[in-house]
């Protein structure tokens, strides 16, 4: 249990949600691994000029996901590959192979990392930790084009 000296909480702020926008990101990945799209996702913020809200991120795709993930150690991102390898391998006996051996481990590490993120925004900035970062992860081995849709809802300055 928590004591209740431990915790502490800022004064609560409300926003009236006055803009709606969006933008379609297309992403080349250049096979398995991850992709940093933070500074895309603040490059939209900023092109908007959101202020206070939340930025909403959708993957259209069943083989490749979104995560926040640690920014400042790569070997981080290695290992999380690897451990999604251990997770879903290619040789577990998948029954669906009609995309070649790495499609089915694609679709089962994409169902553990999800297809949406959401980021607060506040005062014109992604709300993230200091070591944060938005990545699509590309499970597939190959390379290909994936859509990411952004969308900010919140007011603007």
């Amino acid at each position: 249990m928590t004591s209740a000296k431990s915790v502490t909480r800022s004064a609560p702020s409300t926003v009236q949600a006055t803009t709606i926008a969006s933008s379609l990101l297309t992403v080349q990945t250049p096979g398995r691994g991850f992709t940093d799209l933070t500074s895309e996702a603040a490059k939209f913020i900023n092109g908007i000029h959101a202020r206070d809200g939340v930025l909403m991120l959708f993957i259209r795709h069943t083989s490749a996901s979104l995560t926040i993930q640690e920014n400042a150690d790569p070997s981080v991102l290695v290992d999380l590959t690897m451990a999604l390898s251990r997770l879903a391998p290619e040789d577990a006996g998948w029954t669906h192979d009609t995309e070649g051996p790495d499609d089915m481990p694609a679709h089962v590490k994409t169902m553990l990392t999800g297809a949406s993120l959401q980021v607060p925004v506040l005062n014109g900035k992604l709300a993230l930790g200091t070591w944060q970062a938005i990545y699509l992860i590309e499970h597939r081995k190959r390379p290909h084009r994936r859509e990411v849709v952004l969308q900010f809802i919140g007011n603007d300055h």
